[in-house]
C-alpha cells in the first residue's frame, strides 16, 4: 500500500478504473488501437474532440474511493455518472489535518486551522512531465505532447491507458488516475490540471472538517465539564451518590465512523465488527479433510433415506387394487413426502442452529458444517419451487424471517440465515436478487442484519451484503449493491455498485386490489392444485410407467427371472430414446403454442393484480419460456434466431451473424420483446418487461435498438433509455431516465458514457460483408449444427447411462434390498460428474486453452463455442464443500489446497488460475473471455492466495489479483486490472477502495420498521 502522506486519492462515486471492449494482450504481446471518444452523459462533462480543450473537472459525490495500482482494462466502455456529487473526502483521507488538543476545563479554545498538507509530490509542470514520460513509456515512444489527445491523437485504447494508470498508480510521488479520469480528462494537461482542482477541493474539505470536528471536540469538552460540576454539586448535597466517571463524556464519532443522514439513523444498529481486509484463517489438512468427509456421509445418509422411503411407498402403492386406490395412496404418500421434504429444513434449523446471530466462525469447521447441513436442506426442499407465491413468504417465516404483511418476493436464491432478514410490510424483491444473511470472507462465514422497511421496492440482479438496511419506501435500482454498513434513508431511490443517490422512480406499475384475502385464496389453490392433482398425478403416473413399461414392469415382477445383459441394454436404449425425444417434442410443441394462448389473456401496459388468474398464467408463460434447454442447444449459432422467434421475440429484419445472441436470455413475456436489426447479444442478458409491485403487475414492450451490442449479464427494463448503435458493456446499469443515448457505450453502474467501438475491434470489418461474410457464415452454421448434433448425444448418451445404472439396480433390487436405490442418488451424482468431465476433456483434446484474438468466423472460436455447451449444472451440488476443487481440478483449473468455493462459475477452466485458500462466493463469475461486435478475445486470469471474491461479482480476463485481495460483492473488475495484495476493490467498474476497516458498532443504522407483524432486527 502507498503511504498515506504521498498519495492523491480520487473522490466520488463515479471514480472508477475503466476500459473498454477494446482491451485484450492476448498472445503475450498487448497492442494498441484507437478509440473514438463518445459524448459525456453528465451535463457538466463532455468528451474532448480536440486536444488543445481540457475537461472541466466535475465534484463526484459525498464517499471517498481511493484509486490505488492497478491496471485497468482494456475497454472502450465507459458511461456517464447518473448524478452530481460532491468532490469531498473524509478529513482522515488526507493525512494532513490536525487539531489542538483542547484542556478539559477552561474557556472553549478556538479551533485551530490546520496547515496544509506538505508537498509531497512535483509540482504541476512536474506532474505533467512525469506523466507524459509513463505514457510515452508505455506506449514506445520518445515522447508525448501534453496537448495530444489519448485516443485521436495518440491512437492509444483502453487497454494501453489502463496499463498507463496501472504504472503511474505505482508512483507514491504520483496521483492515483482511474480510467474514468482517463476518459473525462483525454490529455496529460488536461488530467494534470483536473488533479490539481481534486487536490485543492480535498484540502478545502480537510480544513472544514479539521474545524468540524475541533468544535465538536470543543462542545463535548464543554458538556464533560458541566456534567462534572452538576456532578460535584450533587455530591456535595448526596456525599453517599457516586459520580459518573470521567468517560461518559459524550465524545465526537471515531476517526473513520462513516457519516449517515439524519433519516437513516432511525432505528436499528447494525452490527459491524471484522474489517474486510483481513487475513486468511489458517486451516489445517485434517480439518479439510474431515470436513470433506462429513460432507459426503451426509449425502450418502440422505440418499439411503430417500431411497428407502421412495421403495417402501412403491411397495405400498404398487399393492393397492384399483385406479382409485391407486390414486388415493399416491396422494397420501407423494403429500407425505412433499410435507416432510418441507419441515426437515424447518426443524434441523431449529434444531441445529437455533436463532441465527450476527457472528463469525471459520470454514471447514464444526460450526460450519451445520451452517452447510442447514443451508443444503433449504436449497433442496420443494418450497424453493414456490417463489412468488404467498406460501414462500410463510415459509420464510417459519425459518425465522420476520416479514411484514404483503411482501411479494420473487428472487429464487433462498435465504439462509433468515433470522437476520427483516421486510416490512408491502415491500417487494425482484427476481436475482440475492438477499443472503451471509457472505464468506477471508475462509470465514459472516452472518449479519439484512433490513428491509415498509414498501421497499429492490431491483433484479442486485445483491445485499450483510449489515444493510433499507427505510420505508426506499428503492434499490437494478444491477445494484448495497456494500456492507450501507442504509438506505427512507423514501430515498438509490442504484449504482456502491449505491448511491438518485433520482429515477424503479416503481412503474400502480397499486392494485390485493390484500391478504386474494394472497389466502391463492395459496389455498396452490396446495389444492398440488395436493389433489400434481402429487397423485406425478407419483401414481410414474407407478403406471413402471408397471406398464416392459422394460421396467418385468423387471418388477417377482416371477420374472433375471435378464440378460443383452436385453438391459436393448430397454435402456429404447426407453432413453423414447424419453429424450419426447421431452424435446412435447418440449418444443409446448414453448410454441402456449405462451401465445396465455397472451391472449394478458394484455400489454395493463395493470392487474397479483394472486390471481392472469398472475398464474403469466408466472406459467415465463417458467416455461426460460427453460435454459433449448437456448443452450439454440445460442451461439444461426439457429437461435428461428428459436426465439418461435416463441414470439420480435427480431425485426435479422442481420444473421451466426452469433446474435448467446446461450443464456431470459425474459417475463416473449411476446413483447423486441430486437432491433444487426443487434448482437452475448450471455447473460434478462429482458425485464413485467414491473411488479407488492399488489400487482404489468406487462410492457421492452425494445432493444438496432445494431447494439450486449455484453455478459445485463438486466435490461422495458423503458431502458437507449437506442441505435450502443455498445451496453457487462454487467451495466441500462439508464431508465435522461435522453436517449445513440451511437456511444455505455458502462458501469450507475452508467456513463465510453466510445461505442475501437480500431482493434474493426479490424475483422472485411470478413462481415460481401460474399466473404457468406461463405464463412455457411462454415460456422455447418460447423454450428455439429457441434448441436453432438451435444444432443452427449446429453442423450447420458439419459441412456442413467437409465441402464437405473433398470441395473430394479435388477438387483430383490436381491440387496433398499440399499441399491439408497446407492443409485451417489452413483448418478458421481458417474455424471465424470461423464461430463471427460467430455470436456475429450473435445479439448486434453490440453489447455490459449489466449487468442479473432473473428468469430474464425474456426478456433466454433470450437470455444462448442466447450460452452458442455452441460455444467452438475457443479451446484458440490457448491461449499472441497469436492468443489476436486472437481474443478479435474476439468483442468489450475486450483490451489483448501479453496472454499460457494458456488463460483469459471467459463474458460484452463485460463483461470486460483490460489490456495482463496474464497469464492455464490453467483460470482470467472469469465476469461469477451465477444464484442464480433471480435473475440480471450486471456488468463490469476488470483493469488486468499483472494475473496464477493456475491455476485464478476472478474474479466486478463486480470491479476494479488495474494488477500478482495473484491467487494456484485464488483465488476474488469479485463486487464492488476489488483494489488492486500487490498480491496470494489464498484462496477471496481476501484481500489479506502482502507476496508468496518465501522464500529452501531455506526451505521437501519430504517425503522413499522409492520406490526415485522418487528424491528435488534442486535443480538
Amino acid at each position: 500500500m502507498v503511504e498515506q502522506s504521498s498519495k492523491i486519492h480520487i473522490s466520488g462515486p463515479d471514480d472508477g478504473a475503466i476500459s473498454g471492449p477494446d482491451a485484450g494482450a492476448l498472445t503475450g504481446r498487448r497492442t494498441t488501437v484507437a478509440a473514438e471518444p463518445g459524448r459525456g452523459c453528465d451535463p457538466r462533462t463532455e468528451w474532448m474532440t480536440r486536444p488543445e480543450r481540457t475537461a472541466e473537472a466535475t465534484a463526484p459525490a459525498a464517499e471517498r474511493i481511493q484509486t490505488t495500482g492497478e491496471p485497468v482494462q482494456r475497454t472502450a466502455e465507459e458511461i456517464r455518472p447518473n448524478g452530481t456529487a460532491d468532490t469531498t473526502a473524509d478529513a482522515g483521507g488526507t493525512g494532513g489535518s490536525t487539531t489542538a488538543p483542547v484542556p478539559a476545563t477552561g474557556p472553549e479554545p478556538a479551533a485551530v486551522t490546520p496547515e496544509p498538507p506538505a508537498e509531497t509530490g512535483p509540482p504541476a509542470d512536474g506532474t505533467e512531465r512525469e506523466l507524459a514520460a509513463a505514457l510515452a513509456d508505455v506506449m514506445g515512444t520518445e515522447s508525448v505532447l501534453p496537448e495530444a489527445h489519448f485516443f485521436t491523437d495518440l491512437g492509444a485504447n483502453s487497454l494501453v491507458m489502463a496499463q498507463f494508470c496501472a504504472r503511474v498508480r505505482k508512483r507514491p510521488d504520483l496521483p492515483s488516475p482511474s480510467m474514468k479520469d482517463i476518459y473525462k480528462n483525454p490529455t496529460i494537461r488536461s488530467l494534470t490540471v483536473a488533479f490539481a482542482e481534486q487536490e485543492r477541493a480535498r484540502t478545502a474539505e480537510a480544513q472544514a472538517q479539521a474545524q468540524a470536528d475541533a468544535q465538536a471536540q470543543t462542545e463535548a469538552q464543554a458538556q464533560a465539564a458541566e456534567a462534572q460540576s452538576h456532578s460535584h454539586l450533587t455530591a456535595e448535597a448526596h456525599p453517599l451518590q457516586p459520580q459518573p466517571p470521567a468517560s461518559a463524556a459524550v465524545m465526537p464519532p471515531p476517526h473513520g465512523t462513516p457519516r449517515t443522514t439524519p433519516a437513516a439513523t432511525s432505528a436499528v444498529e447494525a452490527p459491524l465488527s471484522t474489517p474486510d481486509l483481513v487475513a486468511p484463517l489458517p486451516v489445517r489438512p485434517l480439518t479439510h479433510f474431515l470436513c470433506g468427509t462429513f460432507q459426503a456421509l451426509f449425502f450418502l445418509a440422505y440418499s439411503f433415506v430417500a431411497g428407502f422411503v421412495a421403495a417402501r411407498g412403491y411397495e405400498w402403492i404398487a399393492s393397492s387394487k384399483g385406479l382409485l386406490t391407486v390414486y388415493t395412496r399416491s396422494l397420501l404418500f407423494g403429500g407425505g413426502a412433499f410435507l416432510t421434504l418441507c419441515a426437515v429444513p424447518v426443524l434441523v434449523k431449529w434444531l441445529l442452529i437455533g436463532r441465527w446471530k450476527p457472528r463469525e466462525f471459520p470454514v471447514w469447521g464444526a460450526t460450519y458444517l451445520r451452517f452447510w447441513v442447514v443451508k443444503v436442506l433449504l436449497h433442496a426442499n420443494p418450497m424453493a419451487l414456490m417463489v412468488g407465491n404467498p406460501l414462500y413468504v410463510l415459509y420464510l417465516r417459519a425459518l425465522g424471517a420476520r416479514i411484514g404483511k404483503n411482501v411479494t418476493i420473487l428472487s429464487r436464491t433462498v435465504p439462509v440465515c433468515t433470522d437476520l432478514l427483516t421486510i416490512g410490510e408491502g415491500t417487494v424483491v425482484r427476481k436475482e436478487a440475492y438477499l443472503l444473511g451471509y457472505r464468506a470472507h477471508a475462509g470465514r462465514i459472516q452472518t449479519g442484519r439484512i433490513t428491509l422497511g415498509r414498501d421497499v421496492f429492490i431491483g433484479e440482479k442486485t445483491a445485499l451484503d450483510i449489515d444493510t438496511a433499507m427505510g420505508d419506501g426506499a428503492q434499490l435500482g437494478h444491477s445494484s449493491a448495497l456494500h456492507r454498513g450501507q442504509a438506505v434513508p427512507d423514501g430515498a431511490r438509490w442504484h449504482g455498485c456502491p449505491a448511491e443517490p438518485a433520482q429515477v422512480d424503479y416503481l412503474r406499475v400502480a397499486p392494485a386490489p390485493c390484500g391478504t384475502g386474494r394472497r389466502f385464496r391463492y395459496g389455498l389453490m396452490t396446495l389444492a392444485q398440488l395436493f389433489l392433482l400434481y402429487v397423485p398425478v406425478g407419483v401414481g403416473g410414474l407407478y403406471m410407467v413402471f408397471t406398464e413399461v416392459p422394460a421396467i414392469g418385468k423387471r418388477l415382477d417377482p416371477q420374472t427371472a433375471a435378464l440378460s445383459r443383452s436385453e438391459l441394454l436393448y430397454d435402456a436404449l429404447i426407453l432413453s430414446a423414447v424419453l429424450f425425444a419426447g421431452f424435446l417434442v412435447i418440449g418444443a410443441a409446448a414453448l410454441v403454442t402456449l405462451p401465445r394462448l396465455f397472451g391472449l389473456a394478458l394484455k400489454p401496459d395493463r395493470v392487474y393484480p397479483l394472486y390471481g388468474f392472469r398472475y398464474a398464467l403469466h408466472r406459467t408463460s415465463s417458467r416455461l419460456t426460460n427453460i435454459k434447454f433449448f437456448s443452450w442447444l439454440c445460442g451461439d449459432s444461426s439457429y437461435i434466431v428461428p428459436y426465439l422467434k418461435s416463441i414470439g421475440y420480435d427480431l425485426s429484419r435479422v442481420e444473421q451473424t451466426g452469433s446474435n445472441f448467446g446461450t443464456e436470455v431470459q425474459h417475463e413475456s416473449p411476446l413483447l420483446v423486441k430486437v432491433g436489426s444487426g443487434t448482437m447479444v452475448a450471455d447473460g442478458l434478462s429482458v425485464l418487461n413485467a414491473d411488479f409491485s407488492s399488489t400487482s403487475f404489468k406487462l410492457s414492450r421492452a425494445e432493444i435498438g438496432p445494431r447494439n451490442f450486449l455484453g455478459n449479464n445485463i438486466a435490461y427494463p422495458a423503458g431502458g433509455r437507449t437506442g441505435d448503435n450502443c455498445l451496453l458493456a457487462t454487467k451495466v446499469m441500462v439508464p431508465l431516465d435522461g435522453e436517449i443515448r445513440e451511437g456511444v457505450g455505455l458502462l458501469g453502474s450507475p452508467c456513463f458514457e465510453i466510445p461505442r467501438s475501437v480500431e482493434r475491434d474493426s479490424r475483422f470489418d472485411d470478413l462481415r460483408t460481401g460474399e466473404t461474410l457468406r461463405r464463412r457464415l455457411a462454415a460456422k452454421n455447418r460447423y454450428n449444427l455439429r457441434s448441436m448434433v453432438l451435444m444432443l448425444f452427449v446429453r442423450w448418451a447420458h439419459t441412456f447411462g442413467l437409465t441402464l445404472l437405473a433398470l441395473a439396480s430394479v435388477d438387483l433390487y430383490g436381491v440387496v434390498g433398499h440399499v441399491v436405490i439408497a446407492l443409485y442418488l451417489a452413483l448418478t451424482l458421481t458417474l455424471s460428474t465424470l461423464y461430463y468431465v471427460a467430455a470436456e476433456q475429450l473435445l479439448r483434446r486434453f490440453r489447455p486453452l490459449t489466449p487468442q484474438l479473432c473473428s468469430i468466423y474464425d474456426p478456433v472460436f466454433w470450437w470455444h463455442e462448442r466447450l460452452w455447451k458442455i452441460p455444467s449444472e452438475y457443479l451446484n451440488i458440490f457448491n461449499g464443500t472441497p469436492f468443489k476443487s476436486l472437481v474443478w481440478r479435474l476439468l483442468g483449473v489450475p486450483i490451489g489446497r483448501r479453496v472454499f468455493d460457494d458456488g463460483c462459475y469459471l467459463t474458460e477452466r484452463t485460463l483461470a488460475t486460483i490460489g490456495d485458500e482463496c474464497t469464492l462466493n455464490l453467483g460470482s463469475k470467472i469469465q476469461c473471455h469477451s465477444q464484442e461486435d464480433g471480435t473475440f478475445k480471450s486471456d488468463g486470469t490469476v488470483l493469488g492466495a486468499g483472494c475473496t471474491l464477493g456475491v455476485a461479482s464478476h472478474v474479466h480476463y486478463g486480470v491479476t489479483m494479488g495474494d488477500g485481495a478482495v473484491l467487494a460483492p456484485d464488483s465488476f473488475l474488469m479485463k486487464g486490472e492488476e489488483v494489488s495484495a492486500h487490498t480491496r476493490w470494489g464498484g462496477n467498474p471496481a476501484v481500489d477502495l479506502p482502507d476496508a476497516a468496518a465501522p464500529s458498532p452501531g455506526a451505521v443504522r437501519a430504517p425503522s420498521l413499522s409492520a406490526s407483524d415485522a418487528p424491528a432486527a435488534t442486535v443480538s
